[in-house]
């Protein structure tokens, strides 16, 4: 399952992130999105480096599920 989780680069959504490593969560596919300032920085998901991306190429990615923790 594509997943898209704003806010990745914050502390509760880098702790969504390790809630889906630990539960073993299906996910296939990472889209990590924050604010201007973090775009193209990378976060680790599961052992993967993965570059962060702005909400319009969050959109463009069609992630199956989207999650906020943006704050």
């Amino acid at each position: 399952m594509k997943i898209a989780v704003v806010g990745a680069t914050g502390l509760v959504g880098s702790k969504m992130l390790d809630i889906f490593t630990e539960r073993n969560f299906p996910v296939t596919s990472m889209v990590p999105v924050a604010s201007a300032k973090s775009v193209g920085k990378t976060i680790e998901f599961k052992g993967k480096k993965i570059p962060v991306v702005s909400m319009e190429n969050a959109i463009a990615a069609k992630p199956a599920l989207a999650l906020f923790s943006a704050g």
